[in-house]
């Protein structure tokens, strides 16, 4: 199976890059995780921040996979522990097929997109900025892969 992280955004700092990349070599050859970029609208008013965010939101759906299991990151979504996503990697694995997760751009997804993910989730009440984002689910994936398979990397 594969984690695809499907995110809006391009040309990313180096530490984004760095980081994610980092926990992405140490995901095991059963359980890749790959990036997907979304080419982002460019945002010249906030009056074109709508049109934007629907652009974007056509892009996210024509690169969805025909069979994935879809997760939506969304503010308003679920909050887990890390046990508590360890418990769902090993269920996606279960499932036979890739999962699917959507960064939106910087005003978010649009109900459309929403309406097309299996779950929604939320990696903190806090905000982030999207880049950072990439990390904390590339890091919280790797977590999670290694308490489900017994590994010392989480201390609780």
């Amino acid at each position: 199976m594969k984690f695809i992280l499907l995110a809006v955004g391009t040309k990313m700092p180096q530490w984004v890059t760095t980081g994610f990349t980092e926990y992405q070599k140490r995901m095991p050859p059963h359980m890749q995780l790959v990036l997907q970029e979304i080419e982002p609208v460019r945002r010249v008013s906030k009056s074109t921040s709508g049109k934007a965010k629907e652009i974007e939101a056509k892009a996210i759906l024509e690169a969805l996979p025909k069979r994935a299991h879809i997760i939506a990151l969304d503010e308003h979504g679920k909050q887990f522990t890390s046990m508590e996503l360890a418990s769902k990697v090993h269920d996606y694995q279960q499932m036979g097929c890739d999962v699917v997760i959507i960064i939106g751009g910087p005003e978010g997804l649009t109900q459309e997109v929403l309406s097309k993910a299996n779950e929604t989730m939320s990696l903190s009440k806090l905000t982030m900025p999207h880049p950072m984002v990439r990390v904390v689910i590339a890091e919280a994936l790797y977590r999670a892969y290694s308490i489900d398979a017994g590994m010392p990397y989480h201390r609780e």
